[in-house]
């Protein structure tokens, strides 16, 4: 049996992760970057908010691959290396590598030891499939190692699911698609597999990010926790509130965390006053039609797509060729 090897490229820099954490703490509009929400209890409590009634974009994002698989299998390129962008538990590809026949598999995370369990786990599934782990921020625009030893004449298909996508503003989704459309390499037949969301009505979605038994508002607030953490803030959290609100000029759904009352958060070297009200915006959950996202994979550089949706077309999977 081939055994799974592992890669890891990213390392923790906490001078470099308080820099940047400040920054926007300090912002006119405090802001944090939406990867902060998940540190180890951020994890298990997203996944738990897939498994709310208000949140379907899960479930209806694996729905839509079951209809569909076999006629995905007809478009995508047989035998190619399959890169998974936020691999976590490596469930989503792992359902599909065998119906798509997929030549290799490699799970990209923050760290492989996100997803040394579970590529362990489904290479002894899949015993025949080279499997490989690399752990690596690719927030910033994904930029494949050398040490992959990638085979330029096999074809790629990089899987981003789960409308990640959402989370970049349209400028920043242009950049990051951009560098994908570069990783898929020169190879015929590669492209990029995406899950969007699509767009839907304002209460519809506000409540999928503001659910009724409040799991998302302890993800949004397990964000000060994590932060206090890693800059020595004093961020408490019984003096913040969470919202949820849709932005019809950008199209999106923002969270943000809202101070209760007039609170003065402190680091080393530094400090904020909040006013009562103000806010710390911490994601954005963008929502696109179909039109507007094959446009925005045409301006990235991508030449062909094509779409899967759901009978309700509330998700959308696009297939984006080089």
């Amino acid at each position: 049996m081939t055994t799974p090897q592992f890669i890891q490229l990213y390392q923790h820099n906490a001078a470099a992760v308080a820099q940047e954490l400040l920054q926007g703490l300090s912002a006119p509009q405090a802001f944090t970057s939406p990867k902060y929400l998940y540190d180890a209890l951020g994890s298990r409590l997203f996944e738990a908010i897939t498994e709310l009634p208000e949140y379907d974009l899960t479930r209806t994002e694996a729905q839509l691959m079951r209809l569909h698989s076999a006629d995905m299998a007809r478009h995508l390129p047989t035998g190619a290396c399959w890169i998974d962008l936020g691999a976590g538990n490596c469930e989503k590809a792992g359902r599909l590598l065998g119906p798509l026949r997929a030549g290799r598999y490699v799970a990209v995370d923050i760290s492989v030891n996100f997803v040394r369990q579970a590529l362990d786990s489904l290479q002894r599934q899949r015993p025949d499939l080279p499997m490989t782990g690399l752990g690596t921020d690719f927030s910033g625009g994904l930029d494949l190692p050398d040490a992959l030893a990638l085979n330029a004449a096999q074809p790629r298909v990089l899987f981003y699911p789960g409308s990640s996508i959402g989370n970049f503003t349209p400028d920043q989704a242009l950049g990051f698609l951009q560098s994908l459309h570069r990783a898929c390499g020169t190879a015929t037949g590669s492209g990029l597999l995406i899950g969007v969301d699509l767009l839907k009505d304002a209460a519809e979605l506000e409540a999928a990010y503001d659910d009724a038994l409040g799991v998302t508002a302890a993800f949004d607030l397990n964000l000060l926790l994590h932060i206090n953490r890693l800059v020595g803030s004093n961020f408490a959290v019984r003096d913040w509130r969470h919202l949820s609100r849709f932005n019809a000029e950008q199209s999106r759904v923002e969270m943000h965390l809202q101070a209760r009352h007039a609170v003065r958060v402190q680091w080393p070297g530094g400090e904020r006053l909040f006013a009562a009200g103000e806010t710390i915006h911490t994601e954005n959950a963008c929502k696109w039609t179909v039109p507007n996202f094959e446009a925005l994979l045409r301006s990235a550089g991508f030449a062909q797509t094509r779409v899967w949706t759901d009978p309700a077309q509330r998700f959308a999977v696009f297939w984006a060729t080089v």
